[in-house]
């Protein structure tokens, strides 16, 4: 069993993303995971809007202690998912139409700007590297592991962003992609979506392959619209506006 430097025994998941966040090769912080843990069962329905957030309970849930748990909410406060009151308990917020729909609309941009350059300055190995990733999501949605696609996708996702060979583009999409991340990750709890969604990558890498700059626009684009069109289907979080939408 894993012992934090607070002497507290951790989850097994816990204990996870430590030895993670120790590995300079994939650093994943301790808040981030338990970001994703509560934003999870935010999406669930297991926090319903409005419910305040008890850093004492979710601390003893997953046998941290509250400092990961409050920089977790701070993160999820960031993203829109959880609404921060000075002096009293974060509440889990109800997502806002419009608000959601512009993040969206930022992202979709930004993806499209950098499969764009991507088609134009990937190098064969790059390109290659590529396709195999997400050949690697098909055998992660075959196994209906959301929370491993969600993982495995945003690997793909940022291999694009490399590719651009635009530094400040590549962090300003990775910036936004954080902040929409519990919101477009909550698209792979609807039945056969990881599998739609890797069949769209495949369009993506083709254009790619081929440098085919307006395809791969034209793929990229599509595939965020398609995302966002998921999330607002399938999460009532969003409000009636957003369902009908």
């Amino acid at each position: 069993m894993t012992i934090p430097r607070h002497g507290r025994a951790l989850t097994p998941a816990a204990a996870a993303a430590q030895k993670t966040d120790d590995n300079a090769e994939r650093p994943r912080t301790l808040p981030d995971h338990l970001r994703s843990e509560i934003a999870d069962s935010i999406m669930r329905g297991e926090m319903a809007p409005g419910v305040a957030l008890d850093e004492m309970a979710l601390a003893q849930r997953f046998n941290v202690s509250r400092t990961p748990v409050r920089e977790a909410i701070r993160l999820l406060a960031a993203s829109g998912l959880v609404e921060a009151r000075p002096h009293r308990s974060a509440l889990v917020a109800r997502p806002d139409r419009d608000t959601v729909k512009a993040m969206f609309e930022a992202l979709r941009e930004l993806e499209v700007l950098c499969a764009t350059f991507a088609a134009a300055r990937m190098m064969p190995a790059e390109r290659a590297a590529l396709a195999q990733l997400n050949r690697s999501l098909l055998t992660v949605a075959r196994r209906d592991d959301a929370t491993g696609y969600h993982e495995a996708n945003e690997a793909f996702h940022r291999a694009i962003y490399a590719g651009a060979k635009n530094p400040y583009l590549e962090e300003l999409t990775i910036t936004t992609r954080a902040r929409i991340a519990p919101f477009s990750r909550a698209q792979f709890g609807s039945k056969g979506r990881m599998l739609k969604s890797q069949r769209e990558h495949e369009i993506i890498v083709a254009a790619i392959a081929k440098a085919d700059e307006a395809a791969a626009q034209a793929a990229m684009r599509s595939h965020i619209s398609i995302v966002h069109d998921s999330y607002v289907r399938q999460h009532p979080i969003c409000g009636e506006g957003a369902a009908r939408e």
